[in-house]
């Protein structure tokens, strides 16, 4: 399993999300995430789904769906560092994917299912990787990241709206 990055291989916005990551062993973490998410979003009434702690904000179902594509996103960057692929990536826009996702429109039993699903493939993934692999670099969205900080990053970032759902939304 990958050591927790260093501030040189990931660009200072992600270090919020990084230092969020508890020490410890980061598959268990995952792992871990993935059951508490799991069953927190499991239990949640209708109301509470679309739910919305301002009008502009994300519904519940929208934080789980940004939840779920940025994962795919940075583990498709953390595939693509991991095997030496040097080709920049672009950025992507948040806001523009939750409204093209529909997640309001769907069922959050689906969207768990799909949620456990990117996880397992994460998970799969991060098994996976080769040793010498953690540090290799890549550039996305204009900033060199390597493949562990990736890895943390996902991590954090379900940390981060996880705090958010607590504070904010209250589930």
């Amino acid at each position: 399993m990958p050591n927790r990055p260093t501030k040189d291989e990931y660009s200072a916005y992600y270090g919020t999300y990084i230092d969020l990551v508890p020490a410890g062993d980061l598959l268990q973490s995952l792992s871990l995430q993935m059951e508490e998410t799991t069953k927190k979003f499991s239990a949640l009434t209708e109301e509470q789904e679309a739910h919305r702690y301002a009008p502009d904000k994300w519904s519940v179902k929208e934080v789980l769906g940004h939840i779920i594509d940025t994962e795919r996103i940075m583990s498709y960057r953390l595939l693509r560092f991991a095997r030496g692929d040097e080709t920049p990536l672009t950025g992507y826009e948040d806001e523009a994917y939750v409204t093209a996702g529909s997640f309001d429109s769907r069922r959050l039993s689906d969207l768990v299912e799909e949620y456990k699903a990117v996880r397992g493939a994460t998970l799969a993934l991060i098994k996976g990787v080769p040793t010498d692999a953690w540090t290799r670099k890549g550039m996305a969205n204009n900033s060199e990241c390597s493949a562990r900080a990736l890895a943390y990053i996902i991590a954090g970032h379900e940390l981060h709206h996880g705090k958010i759902l607590e504070e904010r939304y209250h589930v």
